[in-house]
């Protein structure tokens, strides 16, 4: 078990606020290299032995017992569409941890975490591995080698189908309410607005973390100018935690440190659910944090803040 290279990610919470992230590097036996956020990841280690199940989706290869917890194995080259037929799908395990979800994810090799800016990760526009809709945000190595960050939200979508949104009881002034919310996952986004729409409330977003900025002080200024204050027109901001160019963290900073959003609360909405980025979300000022993604509780998230940003 390679315990080394994921030791001290619980010291890493420092990271809130920084605009950085830390990505581990790993290869599907292809030149491309591949990223995923440590806070992602529990462990690593060799391909253990599979057991075979029937019924099981496209892509997952069987299932393993870790410490008493039955878990999915998937082979991420074949749910990317970069396997070669007859290759070996991968000798090391990254077991992940995100969206209340345990996986496990087969790779060719496990390199070595690195420390990257959030301002110097960029939106896909021109991917051409074949995976290209599994990938989130692409960020640059200091030999010019492109690292591709994978989406796990469209994976674990993709592979065992999109969570539903059930019946949401709405609000019964949602026509009054406007929610605002950003989030880099297109799967993230189409189960935000169904919430949303369920709730009855209009809302409007942004793509990442910079956008969000952008437009939230344009809204900001042109309220301003008019002489009301925002929060009669905008009652609450949805954010994601991890986001290209700007990550959620430095968002919420930004906001909080301006007077102009006061009264309107901020909800981090993120797949990574362990303790230490709910501290992380509190150490910058959120309202509330609720794990991707559990229609019913996030609904039930934002009902209270929103029934008190009605009454302020």
């Amino acid at each position: 078990m390679d315990h080394g290279v994921l030791e001290t990610v619980d010291a890493r919470t420092k990271l809130a606020g920084s605009n950085r992230m830390e990505i581990l590097l790993f290869s599907l036996g292809t030149q491309e290299i591949f990223g995923i956020n440590v806070f992602k990841v529990r462990e690593v280690s060799r391909a253990p032995f599979i057991t075979k199940a029937p019924n099981m989706p496209e892509g997952v290869e069987g299932l393993i017992s870790l410490r008493g917890n039955v878990i999915p194995v998937l082979a991420l080259a074949k749910i990317m569409g970069v396997a070669l037929p007859g290759e070996p799908l991968g000798s090391s395990m990254m077991v992940t941890e995100y969206s209340k979800r345990t996986l496990g994810f087969l790779v060719h090799e496990v390199d070595r975490i690195i420390r990257v800016e959030w301002d110097k990760v960029r939106a896909p526009d021109n991917v051409t591995s074949g995976g290209h809709h599994f990938i989130t945000a692409i960020t640059e190595l200091q030999d010019g080698k492109l690292v591709s960050i994978l989406d796990v939200e469209t994976i674990l979508a993709s592979t065992f189908g999109e969570a539903v949104v059930g019946q949401i009881q709405p609000l019964g002034y949602g026509e009054e309410v406007t929610i605002f919310y950003v989030d880099d996952s297109a799967v993230a986004r189409k189960k935000i607005a169904e919430t949303l729409d369920k709730l009855g409330v209009r809302h409007k977003h942004a793509l990442n973390g910079f956008e969000a900025w952008t437009r939230l002080e344009g809204m900001a200024n042109h309220a301003q100018q008019r002489g009301v204050s925002l929060s009669e027109e905008l009652n609450l901001i949805l954010v994601d935690a991890e986001m290209p160019e700007m990550d959620g963290y430095v968002l919420t900073r930004n906001i909080k440190s301006d007077a102009r959003f006061e009264g309107i609360p901020v909800v981090m909405h993120s797949s990574l659910s362990s303790e230490a980025n709910r501290a992380m979300g509190k150490s910058v000022g959120v309202d509330s944090y609720v794990a991707k993604f559990d229609a019913d509780v996030l609904a039930e998230t934002l009902r209270p803040l929103l029934v008190r940003t009605q009454r302020d």
